[in-house]
């Protein structure tokens, strides 16, 4: 198997990723925009407790782009001097969400915006995009060695969307960085039954043990789901964007 490079993480990211919550176990991809909401109001300070409220009322008030940047793109810079870097990415999710950011917003504001903003733009889609329009965001950041970017790639958006090659490559990529597979969603059912992701794990538990390196605890965890007897398909049952995708998360194949 020719697998993608594993350079070093991104400077300043952990190598297990950052779940990137509001300091409490609370995962903005995960978590109802409401909940999210009400979780903040709780839990900021009465400064930082109003600029949200503000910075929520801008956004549903001018949704759409207003000149070169929006008010509310603004506010998204803004969240982590406002609201502290514990609490920014729920912070930015909510304002996403207020202003009804579609998959082209989303995508400007991707591209444009810094690694803080691109994972809040990654934990934003299970929220905004019902379909896979946004697949492309997500591929992005699963080309990227920055562990906090990946971490927030394989939630449920991903889940849901990418097809099978793709979210196996995903998996890998992972394992190959140190980000804990407790970051990928729905796991256990996808990995469930997964015969060439096995084999795939195998092959690179191969490569590291012939190296004279450890195999990672979590690579066993995953293989130990490709054992279990499949309940449900393992990939969408519609074909997304990426179905043809020939290539892993940096254009090899496997």
């Amino acid at each position: 198997m020719t697998r993608p490079d594993a350079t070093p993480a991104t400077p300043g990211a952990g190598t297990t990723g950052d779940r990137a919550t509001p300091g409490d176990g609370i995962t903005p991809a995960l978590t109802p925009p409401a909940e999210l909401h009400r979780h903040l109001a709780e839990h900021l300070g009465g400064a930082a407790r109003a600029w949200l409220d503000q910075a929520l009322e801008e956004a549903a008030a001018h949704p759409g782009t207003h000149g070169p940047v929006s008010v509310w793109e603004l506010r998204l810079a803004e969240a982590g001097r406002r609201c502290g870097p514990a609490r920014a990415d729920a912070a930015r999710v909510l304002v996403l969400h207020a202003a009804r950011a579609d998959a082209d917003t989303l995508a400007r504001v991707y591209h444009q915006g810094t690694a803080d903003e691109r994972r809040a733009v990654l934990h934003a889609l299970p929220h905004l995009v019902p379909g896979p329009d946004a697949l492309p965001l997500v591929e992005d950041a699963l080309r990227t060695n920055d562990t906090r970017l990946l971490a927030a790639a394989v939630g449920p958006y991903s889940a849901r969307h990418l097809d099978a090659h793709a979210w196996r490559h995903a998996v890998l990529k992972c394992l190959f960085t140190g980000v804990a597979v407790d970051h990928v969603a729905d796991l256990a059912r996808r990995a469930r039954g997964d015969g060439e992701l096995a084999r795939m794990l195998g092959d690179y538990a191969e490569e590291r043990t012939a190296a004279g390196r450890t195999v990672p605890e979590d690579l066993h965890r995953v293989l130990a789901l490709t054992e279990s007897a499949p309940s449900a398909p393992s990939a969408p049952a519609t074909p997304t964007h990426g179905t043809d995708h020939p290539h892993g998360p940096h254009g090899k194949e496997s």
